[in-house]
């Protein structure tokens, strides 16, 4: 087996502090096995921190930064502003505790890097390669969530918002891009079963003007049971591996305390340590279709 390796990081919001532990624990063992890397919303974030090398940043923005109330604001949000004010992270984190940009571009430079963004004229996904003049507007329009953050994201000709509307777990992609090995660190545990919430409902309303955009919340339900499926019965040749939370795991997309991301974050560098050891097998018996 010739092809490459991938890495693959899901999204969800705070949810996403479990793959920040686990990207932190590859980071301690210095494990770096991957030739391809792809994340969605906030697991491109962990993603470029972890390529660029700095390690447990992603946990104090979870547990401080994202925690300030200027982020998650109902009040701002009531009076026209964002509910969650990516504008503001991003300002702040420039001052606080600046993304080592130039770390990732020559960690990438013969590796691959992909951002998953929804364009919103058309609905579909957009795999966009950050470079140092892109990355941090690439990030901040792939976890762009609708109505959550008021604003699209403009980057060249398109208008993007979060990558996981269209495409939450892009295990195609990775293998469009030669992986025939592919790692995905998930937020939700194993049985998940999602179903079409509220907020297939809103859009009508909202996004009414944008119908492609509509079409793709309101199908966003199906489309990601369609990867889970995907993992659990890859194509002849590929293999997949999945690191999952337990179901002990209790962070959701907006959770603001601190010691239940705390828990979390230390669950998945746990789960990251004991994952090295099997990536390492997994890597191995697939190259000899064991």
């Amino acid at each position: 087996m010739s092809g490459k390796r991938a890495l693959v990081v899901e999204g969800g919001g705070m949810r996403g502090i479990f793959s920040a532990g686990v990207l932190d624990a590859f980071l301690h063992n210095k494990f770096d096995p991957f030739d391809i890397y792809i994340g969605v919303s906030a697991g491109a974030c962990n993603l470029s921190s972890h390529l660029a090398g700095q390690y447990r940043r992603n946990f104090t923005i979870y547990t401080d930064h994202m925690l300030r109330p200027e982020f998650f604001s109902f009040k701002k949000f009531l009076l026209g502003g964002h509910y969650m004010d990516i504008d503001w992270l991003w300002d702040v984190l420039k001052i606080e505790y600046p993304l080592d940009v130039d770390s990732i571009i020559k960690k990438t430079n013969d590796k691959n890097f992909a951002v998953v963004c929804t364009d919103v004229d058309s609905g579909l996904p957009r795999y966009l390669e950050p470079d140092s003049q892109n990355m941090f507007h690439l990030l901040k329009a792939s976890s762009a969530v609708p109505l959550l953050y008021r604003k699209f994201p403009q980057i060249g000709e398109f208008n993007l918002t979060d990558g996981g509307l269209s495409d939450p777990i892009p295990i195609m992609e990775a293998q469009n891009r030669g992986a025939d090995r592919i790692v995905v660190i998930r937020s939700r545990p194993e049985g998940y079963v999602k179903k079409r919430g509220i907020e297939a409902k809103i859009s009508s309303f909202f996004f009414k003007n944008r119908p492609n955009l509509k079409n793709t919340i309101n199908s966003h339900a199906d489309v990601y049971m369609q990867k889970v499926r995907t993992i659990e019965n890859p194509s002849e040749g590929k293999n997949i591996m999945q690191i999952m939370p337990p179901e002990t795991f209790l962070t959701g997309r907006t959770t603001t305390e601190f010691k239940t991301l705390r828990h979390d974050y230390n669950i998945g560098f746990e789960i990251g340590e004991k994952a090295v050891r099997e990536i390492d097998d997994f890597i191995q018996n697939s190259a000899e279709g064991k």
